[in-house]
């Protein structure tokens, strides 16, 4: 039987599978894949949109108005000039510079311009001046000023510059600090320095560089890391304004999507320039900067417009990492990441080889490490809380009012300087005594060991104020602001001996007020140990190191700040009396008791400042002032402040209270001053509680010093071996400064005379009395008698000792306080014994002969006369 098989058939060339052919297929999948593709498109763009008009609002949202905070900046007080003032055309120059003006040719600002011509310095405030638009020709020649004149050539007797740019007000919440700076305001330097290590094509592309997108994104791929940015800087911008640091896909293209909305948005320059004002530049202290224009600031002192081309290429530089590249703790990776900058820039065309070169070239120039003592933190915190009274924290940060104080940027870091070095000494005071030798282990293996105990550092305060005006020209209020924002300035504390001078001033006015009794420099006091009674309560002071000097004069109690002498004089003129004197002058918590005179109740610093004006300002007390005037962004007054002034003390009370803390400072417990090289005229007081203290003065200048433990621990440090050494220091760098080198002696009021005395007597000198001194009296209760007078009273002749007729000595120009009774009254050391230990006098051979003589008690001096004076100790 024949089999029929039936066989399949093979697909015959050209069809597919199932008989379609392969051009069919494709045509299918093609279809399949646009299909999909279209639905992935139209997912996508959906999408897109959707995240596209919601970041569209966040950006609209973030950039309509005012994009940054425009906190109100901070301006130092106008510096004056005079005839006769050192300054160089270049300092002239520099000085209008920082306060923003611009030469004349080199573009255009609102705060105004000037011209140099050889010698001749011409300027024209603008029309945002804090001055009125008055121009004036300042001629320098041999480094001063020769003639300052007019706009219409009237010569000036002085011209007041216009005020530096200090700082801005930190804004609030994030504690950061920022300059605004307009793009036409930054140098083509520094654009360039950016652009060459950011975003070289930057003015090309639009927003995103995909070639150096795709590139980075090999890299990251082929390393298995995320380390490549490239990121253009309006990508950057974008990051910086609206999104986290985080490295991921999502975020990259979040980023890339707001960088197309701001580039439709903005102009290049406009983006550069919120860049400029955006860009994360590192911290200093306890703020962070923001943006090239206070990095240009905070780097190297300067306005941004007069960085150079090493300046600029750091500062592009330091974008890429602030603070692992910063030249203060990394100056190595700086300078190298600056050197690359310059590369970069050569490769750009933006400078020469031979101009890197040169740049490379130069060392890091920076502004002092201490930059943020002298951008006066502290001041500036005061400053916002006076403020707050008239004007609301919102409108100090955001309407960019123009704060004019009284901060002088030179003394301010010359009192930086001087704190950050005292600060170092007395660390080291406090260790030595913090330091023990302790016994460790027991028997044969015990061994001593040096340990140190812990606490924690001391704190320190200086005030420095024009004492004519009440101006604060200088404020530190502690070590660090960084660690502790706690204002020590306005911290009150025990006063100590820097009080006393109100209670000697109270009792020398005794001579203007028929008080009894009445005082003079020369008036002896007993310094011994005593205790004194006030209502039911009892009050036994000691003096430092427990050392006692018997019968002083007062000029020798304050001159070595003698505790029992002090309390003592206080007692006599009333302690009512001293403590009215010391309200008016502004110490407004002391209480009428006899700790008061050494200095028992609080007082801060600024108020030390405050009451010591009396004594520096011909009685006349000023009220400390930090504020001088407040505008708005466009220059329109807002609020002027001027101080409050009253008179408190006679200027003849005040020149012998001067003349007086004169000795403290030349011979007295803060004779260090001078060893320290300051020279120049000046009076003080020492002070030492449980902290320390120096107060003085010039005839320009007066600083308080503060030196203490924030948990009102004892220092056990006088404030001589603190507090003057930091004083000693600023001043003698202030008064090398050309505005306060001018210190001249304290001037001698009417009804105020110079004698010279002796030193043994206290009583005028005459050529056979040689060692001698000079002190001043309110006219008329000046010792009156002469030192040869005394010598003749207590060494008769022979025919007055033959006859018994030696007279008796006659008394000083005022009374004793506090003398000693007969038999325990101390002496002062090489002085005269008190009434009842002197030796009875022998009698004449007539009163032997003629029983005439009188009893013995009789030829005694009186218990209420004074002895004569002891030596006036130096």
């Amino acid at each position: 039987m024949a089999l029929k098989v039936k066989l399949a058939k093979r697909g015959t060339p050209g069809k597919g599978r199932r008989g379609a052919p392969p051009s069919e297929l494709r045509r299918l999948a093609l279809k399949a894949g646009l299909l999909l593709a279209a639905v992935a498109l139209v997912v996508g763009g959906g999408v897109f949109l959707i995240y596209y008009q919601s970041y569209e609002k966040i950006v609209d949202k973030r950039m309509r108005g005012p994009i940054f905070t425009n906190s109100s900046q901070i301006y130092a007080v106008p510096r004056v000039l005079h005839p006769g003032d050192r300054v160089t055309v270049r300092d002239l120059a520099t000085q209008l510079r920082r306060a923003g003006y611009v030469e004349e040719g080199h573009g255009a600002s609102p705060l105004g311009k000037y011209e140099i011509s050889g010698n001749l310095v011409t300027i024209e405030p603008g029309p945002e001046s804090y001055h009125a638009s008055d121009p004036a020709s300042v001629r320098i020649a041999d480094g001063k000023v020769q003639l300052i004149s007019a706009g219409n050539g009237t010569p000036l007797e002085a011209y007041e510059l216009e005020p530096e740019l200090i700082t801005a007000l930190a804004d609030s919440a994030h504690r950061a600090k920022r300059r605004l700076v307009r793009y036409d305001e930054i140098p083509k330097v520094m654009v360039n320095a950016v652009l060459a290590i950011e975003d070289r094509r930057f003015f090309e592309h639009g927003g995103v560089n995909f070639a150096r997108l795709f590139e980075a994104a090999w890299v990251d791929f082929r390393s298995g890391q995320k380390e490549q940015g490239a990121s253009t800087i309006t990508m950057q911008l974008s990051r910086g304004f609206f999104l986290s640091p985080e490295k991921t896909i999502k975020r990259k293209l979040i980023e890339m999507m707001i960088a197309f909305q701001l580039e439709q948005k903005f102009s290049k320059e406009q983006l550069f320039e919120l860049y400029a004002n955006e860009v994360y530049m590192g911290q200093r202290g306890s703020f962070t900067i923001n943006g090239f224009g206070e990095a240009a600031q905070a780097y190297f002192g300067k306005d941004i417009q007069n960085l150079n081309l090493p300046e600029a290429a750091l500062l592009a530089g330091l974008v890429q990492r602030p603070n692992y590249l910063s030249p203060y703790k990394n100056p190595e990776r700086a300078m190298a990441r600056r050197n690359l900058v310059l590369d970069a820039m050569v490769e750009t065309g933006a400078i020469t080889a031979e101009q890197a070169e040169k740049a490379k070239a130069t060392p890091l120039k920076l502004a002092p490490p201490n930059v943020e003592a002298s951008d006066a933190p502290y001041f500036v915190d005061l400053v916002k809380d006076q403020l707050s009274s008239r004007f609301n924290e919102q409108d100090l940060d955001s309407r960019g009012y123009r704060i004019y104080t009284t901060l002088d940027p030179d003394l301010q870091r010359a009192a930086a300087a001087a704190v950050a070095s005292g600060i170092k000494n007395i660390d080291e005071q406090v260790q030595r005594l913090r330091t023990r030798r302790v016994r460790v282990g027991k028997g044969k293996d015990a061994k001593w060991e040096t340990k140190v105990l812990p606490g924690a550092p001391a704190q320190v305060a200086l005030v420095c104020v024009d004492p004519h005006n009440g101006r604060v020209l200088a404020l530190v209020g502690g070590r660090n602001y960084g660690q502790s924002q706690l204002d020590h300035a306005v911290a009150s504390r025990p006063t100590g001996s820097v009080f006393k001078p109100f209670v000697y001033a109270t009792a020398i006015n005794s001579a203007l007020t028929d008080s009894d009794p009445v005082v003079t420099p020369a008036t002896l006091i007993d310094d011994a140990p005593t205790t004194f009674t006030f209502g039911d309560q009892i009050y036994e002071p000691r003096n430092y190191k427990n050392e006692y000097h018997g019968m002083v004069t007062a000029r020798y109690a304050l001159q070595m700040s003698l505790n029992n002498a002090t309390v003592k004089l206080a007692e006599a003129v009333g302690y009512d009396k001293v403590a009215q004197l010391a309200r008016q002058a502004g110490i407004t918590s002391v209480q009428p008791t006899p700790a008061m005179a050494l200095g028992a109740y609080d007082a801060t610093p600024l108020d030390v400042a405050g009451a010591y004006t009396v004594f520096a300002n011909n009685g006349v007390r000023v009220s400390p002032l930090l504020v001088l005037s407040v505008r708005d962004a466009r220059g329109d007054v807002l609020q002027d402040y001027k101080p409050d002034t009253r008179q408190v003390l006679d200027p003849r009370v005040v020149a012998v209270m001067t003349n007086m803390m004169e000795a403290v400072i030349n011979h007295g417990t803060a004779a260090g001053v001078r060893a320290r090289g300051f020279s120049a005229p000046a009076a003080g007081k020492t002070g030492t509680s449980h902290d320390g203290w120096f107060a003085g003065y010039t005839s320009n200048l007066l600083t308080v010093v503060w030196v203490g433990f924030d948990d009102y621990s004892d220092l056990r440090l006088s404030g001589a071996s603190t507090a003057a050494p930091i004083w000693a220091d600023f001043m003698k760098a202030a008064v090398s400064l050309p505005a306060y080198e001018n210190v001249k002696p304290f001037a001698q009021p009417d009804g105020v005379v110079q004698v010279t005395l002796d030193k043994v007597t206290n009583r005028l000198a005459t050529p056979s009395c040689p060692d001698d001194y000079t002190a001043e009296f309110i006219a008329g209760t000046e010792p009156n008698q002469t030192c040869d007078q005394a010598v003749a009273e207590q060494h008769p002749g022979f025919f007055q000792r033959f006859l018994g007729l030696g007279s008796k000595p006659s008394p000083p120009a005022a009374v004793s306080i506090g003398e000693p009774q007969a038999g325990n009254g101390p002496t002062a050391s090489g002085g005269a014994q008190s009434p009842a230990a002197q030796p009875k006098k022998k009698k004449g051979i007539f009163g032997k002969i003629l029983g005439i003589f009188q009893d013995d008690n009789s030829n005694q001096k009186p218990a209420s006369e004074p002895p004569p004076p002891p030596p006036h100790r130096l």
